[in-house]
This record gives structure tokens, C-alpha cells and sequence, in this order.
């Protein structure tokens, strides 16, 4: 069984900045991925951006430049930075990974999420 807790979520004012932690445990072989995605009311969830356990980085062109998502392998946990918030960063944030056990590959889960609400 695989645990994500999440933290960070919370109000922000446009401008400001959150930072999102995600740590997880359990019975894990390796995380071959870590990375957040979004979902507004009504929407449905996207990436917002994802690294691999080498490093390589990706995001949604909605947030490059102002996130930056990093990790930690040794406490497997990723982080994600968000400067520069806007009102149309407001969703809950979910954090994903990709995993392997020593039973299996290409295992993933989901955290809990985490509510990002940035007021104008």
C-alpha cells in the first residue's frame, strides 16, 4: 500500500507565491515519476508539471516560467514551487506518481489533494 500526504495548499493573493510538498511512503521499489495536476470546478484535471526520477522536467505552458517542480528521491518527495500566482491557478492540486514494487512495474497513485485558491 502506497500513502501520498500532501501540504502547502491555501490562500494566496494574484502575485503571491504557495509552495506544495508531496511524501511518499509504503511499499515502494523505485518512483520513476513525481508530479501535480490540477482541477478546477467544472474541469476537468490536468498536468501541471512532472519530474522524472533522473530529473527531466515538464509542464503545462500555463505555468512555465512562474512553477518549478523538483524532488527529493532520498525522501521521496516533490515540491512545487508557484510564484506569481493567478486567480486562474484557483483548483485542487493532486499529487501522482509513477512506481515500481518488487512485484510489479508501472504502478501509479494518487494523493488526496490539496486546495489552491488565489484571490485577485
Amino acid at each position: 500500500q502506497v500513502r501520498l500526504v500532501e501540504s502547502g495548499g491555501g490562500l494566496a493573493q494574484a502575485g503571491g507565491s504557495l509552495r506544495l510538498s508531496c511524501a511518499a511512503s509504503g511499499i515502494i521499489f523505485r518512483i520513476n515519476y513525481m508530479g501535480w495536476y490540477r482541477q478546477a470546478p467544472g474541469k476537468q484535471r490536468n498536468l501541471v508539471a512532472r519530474i522524472t526520477r533522473g530529473g527531466s522536467t515538464n509542464y503545462a505552458d500555463s505555468v512555465k516560467g512562474r512553477f518549478t517542480i523538483s524532488r527529493d528521491n532520498a525522501k521521496n518527495t516533490v515540491y512545487l514551487q508557484m510564484n506569481n500566482l493567478k486567480p486562474e491557478d484557483t483548483a485542487v492540486y493532486y499529487c501522482n506518481i509513477g512506481f515500481d514494487t518488487l512485484g510489479g512495474l508501472g504502478h501509479q497513485a494518487w494523493g488526496q489533494g490539496t486546495q489552491v485558491t488565489v484571490s485577485s
